[in-house]
Parts: C-alpha cells; structure tokens; sequence
C-alpha cells in the first residue's frame, strides 16, 4: 500500500474510532507512519483529506447503487429494493468503518465542514432510491407523490437495521444474505400488519 492509501485508510479508522472532529493531522500522520508535510502534500488539508476518502469510497458505493438498480424492469420495484438492500449490506459488510462513519456524518452539524463534504454523497444516494419509487409510481397505488418519503423511510430503515445489528456485536458478514435483505424490503414494504 502506497502512502497516499495508508494515510487515508489509517485516517477512516481514526474517524470512525473517534469521530473526525476530533481527530487532529498530526495524530492521522503519526498513525499513518509519515511526517504532516506528507500528509499536506497528498491532501492539501485535513477537509481535502475528507473528500478524497468521500470520493474514493462513495464512488464505489454510487456505482454499487446504480448496478442494483439497472436493468430491471421499470415496476419492479420489490426487485429493486431487493437489489439495493443487498448492495447496502455487501457495502456495510466490505466497507464498515466507511459506512457507519458516512452515517455519522449525516447527523453532524449542518455548518461542519464534514456534514458539507457528506451531503453531496447522501443526496445522490437519496436521489437513485428517489428514482426507484419514481418509476414504481404506476404500480404502487398509494405513492401518491410520496416518493421522497419512501425513499427516505427505505434508506432510513436500512441504516438503522445495520447500526443496531452492529451495536448488538453482530458481525456484519453474518446478516450478508438474501434472507435479512427479503426481510427488510418485506417488512418496509408490507408494514408490522402483514
């Protein structure tokens, strides 16, 4: 691994340790085994260093999105929101430090320099599950423009599944199957009732 990689893999465990806040450059480069100049001179800062982990792991966390929802017919949308839960989970599953400090960073205050360098990523997220109940529109009769309202409550329930699965101690390989992704797209689209 170069160090361009190690820092920001050594930065993701510290911010997901510890929140990034509170994580300082000299603590990143001390961990990472290089000098701040170093440090400097891959990400400029520690924000630049925030948007090239954003960037190198939200590209492949769009492009898992995308591929779950491509190629499927337009109504399908239990299909769909199949694919995605598992594209979520198989991310959560490979990308673990990255995902529960993506959420983190979701409820971040709204002028932290790392809420503004997340929310690009959370709503391109939000806009392709947006997109799914959008052309689900004709074949859910109760949509009734509440598309970003299911969106949202899909994405909602995702997330807070895999955080208190983690919380419990559950090992995230271990819900990485299609049984928990069936449930939860069964549970979100059919309610406690069904």
């Amino acid at each position: 691994m170069d160090n361009k990689e190690n820092i920001l893999e050594c930065a993701l465990h510290l911010f997901f340790k510890r929140g990034y806040d509170t994580v300082g450059v000299q603590e990143i480069a001390e961990v990472s085994g290089v000098t701040k100049p170093t440090l400097y001179y891959y990400f400029k800062s520690k924000n630049g260093l925030l948007k090239s982990l954003i960037e190198k792991k939200g590209s492949i966390l769009l492009q898992d999105i995308k591929e779950a929802v491509s190629g499927m017919e337009v109504g399908d949308v239990q299909g769909k929101l199949l694919h995605l839960a598992r594209a979520y989970i198989d991310f959560g599953v490979k990308e673990e430090e990255f995902y529960f400090f993506m959420l983190s960073l979701m409820y971040s205050p709204r002028e932290n320099e790392a809420y503004l360098t997340i929310i690009p990523l959370i709503k391109e997220q939000y806009y392709l599950v947006t997109k799914v109940f959008e052309q689900a529109a004709g074949s859910l009769g109760n949509m009734n423009g509440r598309q970003e309202q299911f969106a949202a409550g899909f994405l909602g329930t995702l997330h807070c599944f895999m955080m208190v699965q983690s919380e419990k101690g559950i090992e995230m390989q271990t819900i990485r199957n299609d049984a928990t992704a069936y449930a939860i797209v069964h549970q979100f689209l059919h309610g406690i009732y069904s």
